[in-house]
């Protein structure tokens, strides 16, 4: 789900989300989470993330708002990677650190 604010009302949410606003909280199909709002036409995403288990990103530059996928309550807390130093190419240890600030994209592989 991807929003321009990050405030939605219920109408907005049902939309992009499915899920709805209902006495017993967020609802969707046959499943319900406690939620509870005092105005629905100002619902906080960032609330909605924490109560659907989901993460949350905010893209300053393009002014968006993205609501992560149902992860089985394995969702990433943040995007920022753990510390790794591996031999590169040639055999000098590399710090991944020393890309901090840009976007990295990495590629694993494994012979299983």
């Amino acid at each position: 789900m991807i929003a321009r604010s990050p405030v939605v009302d219920a109408q907005q949410l049902l939309r992009m989300s499915g899920w709805h606003l209902a006495p017993e909280g967020l609802c969707r199909d046959d499943r319900c989470v406690p939620f509870a709002t005092q105005d629905p036409g100002a619902i906080e995403l960032a609330a909605v993330a924490k109560a659907l288990g989901r993460p949350i990103v905010h893209d300053e530059r393009h002014g968006l708002f993205a609501l992560g996928s149902e992860a089985g309550g394995r969702a990433l807390s943040t995007a920022t990677a753990p510390r790794l130093v591996l031999p590169d190419v040639d055999g000098r240890m590399f710090d991944l650190a020393s890309l901090r600030g840009q976007k990295v994209l990495l590629v694993a592989w494994a012979s299983w």
